[in-house]
């Protein structure tokens, strides 16, 4: 069981000090890949609940015949840890794998692969299907399954109140994310604005939910549009990011200010949504603050871009392995080579806050088409992936390992011809599948094979 930090807070330097231990020197940067993916019914395509036949809670059971130990809630299990990664249920069954933190990329797209093949193993065993894709093309919301977690409880009656799609996001998205490392509080503020510019460009590339049930949404990443109506108090764009008074305490007052979900007391989740953490702080509430309760608040923003201990890219669509390991290479030839991490920082800096806010705006429905002013998606996408590349090349060569930048590939062609993942699914529903999105589900891997 993880050790409770049950220290009580008494001024906000310690809540500034939680994100300077992040700090750690670049032979210590890991690369920490998460996915979400969705498992449908064979027979009918209908969404895995837990309890069914076949069932969330089936899968579980069947992971731990491979070395996975349960974590539990109410007698249920809601996890899976092993050797530093885990597995975890997001509220409408979507199956996440938080990978171990990995030195390399090739060893991140080892364990990724070996997940989907474990999983497709288990899925043909209790007649489900597996499939990655950014939004579930077929189910509608009503018809969604909710994971007995009680922080979905209190999550799924407070999001209406914010928005008009957050109970979508909850359970109809899925995404896939790098988490990566920083040296300093400077070094921090680079990535973070380096990787909020271009959190839109991300999207695009990575653009894979065209379908909303059965048919096409008018958007190639319709998972991008729903975070923009979900939760304007912590998700979306954050400007303040590339402010002059930006680094950790910044982040912190960003945070104090973000009203809480719960206070979580001997394994109760006490619901406290009409206070912020400042207030919290301040005395409002008869329990008193730990360090404890500011790492749960920590992980209940859902911005573009993610300051914990480690920074998270949230940008991507879910996708096939290989789209996986692509987005953590993106990410790391941009972000752990210096000299990248430089010239990204140069060239994103003299976009302007509006330019990059408007080409963000129009990536949900354009993706690679977006434009503003003179910034054009897709000519930026090919600039950083041939940057990252040139990144990746020299890290690998310093590391003495092959090199990372093939893990590229599917998203050098994507930038090349302009063609996102989505736009391909959309042409063969037209053309191949005769409007019928459930032939989706028959080619999908094989659409998008593993490398």
């Amino acid at each position: 069981m993880t050790k409770k930090n049950e220290t009580e807070i008494n001024s906000k330097s310690q809540l500034i000090d939680y994100f300077e231990k992040g700090n750690k020197p670049p032979d210590q940067w890991g690369i920490g890949t998460e996915h979400e993916k969705f498992l449908f019914r064979k027979d009918n395509l209908e969404r895995l609940s837990h309890n069914t036949r076949p069932g969330i809670g089936m899968v579980m059971q069947h992971m731990q015949d491979s070395g996975w130990h349960p974590v539990t809630e109410n007698d249920k299990i809601i996890a899976l840890k092993k050797d530093g990664a885990s597995i975890t249920i997001e509220p409408g069954g979507q199956f996440e794998l938080s990978g171990k933190n990995f030195g390399n990329i090739h060893q991140t797209f080892g364990e990724t692969r070996k997940h989907f093949e474990d999983l497709s193993e288990i899925c043909k065993e209790i007649d489900a299907i597996t499939l990655a894709l950014g939004f579930d093309p077929i189910q509608p919301r009503h018809k969604m399954p909710w994971m007995p977690k009680e922080r979905y409880r209190i999550m799924k009656a407070y999001m209406p109140t914010k928005g008009n799609l957050g109970l979508d996001m909850m359970t109809r998205t899925a995404t896939i994310q790098v988490n990566l490392d920083y040296s300093s509080e400077q070094d921090m503020i680079k990535k973070m604005r380096v990787g909020q510019a271009l959190q839109g460009i991300a999207t695009a590339i990575f653009a894979n939910s065209p379908f909303t049930e059965g048919r096409p949404n008018g958007y190639l990443s319709y998972r991008a549009k729903i975070w923009d109506d979900t939760d304007p108090d912590r998700c979306g764009f954050l400007p303040f990011i590339f402010n002059q008074d930006f680094g950790f305490e910044r982040w912190t007052d960003y945070l104090l200010d973000v009203p809480m979900y719960f206070i979580l007391r001997d394994g109760q989740y006490i619901d406290s949504q009409k206070i912020t953490f400042r207030e919290f702080m301040n005395g409002q509430h008869q329990l008193r603050p730990t360090m404890e309760d500011w790492e749960t608040h920590v992980s209940t923003v859902f911005p573009d871009i993610r300051l914990k201990k480690f920074i998270e890219m949230r940008g991507a669509d879910a996708s096939c392995v290989s789209h996986i390991a692509a987005l953590s290479a993106f990410w790391v030839g941009l972000l752990y080579d210096q000299d990248a991490l430089n010239e990204a920082y140069e060239i994103t800096q003299s976009w302007g806050i509006e330019a990059i806010r408007d080409i963000r705006e129009q990536v949900p429905r354009l993706a690679l088409n977006a434009k503003s002013g003179s910034l054009n998606a897709r000519k930026i996408a090919h600039q950083m992936i041939a940057l990252s590349a040139q990144g990746l090349a020299r890290r690998s060569h310093e590391l003495n390992i092959e090199d990372e930048g093939k893990y590229l590939a599917p998203i050098v062609e994507i930038a090349e011809s302009g063609i996102t993942q989505a736009e391909k699914h959309l042409n063969k529903f037209h053309k191949e599948w005769n409007g019928d999105v459930s032939k989706l589900m028959q080619c999908w891997p094989q659409a998008e094979p593993l490398q």
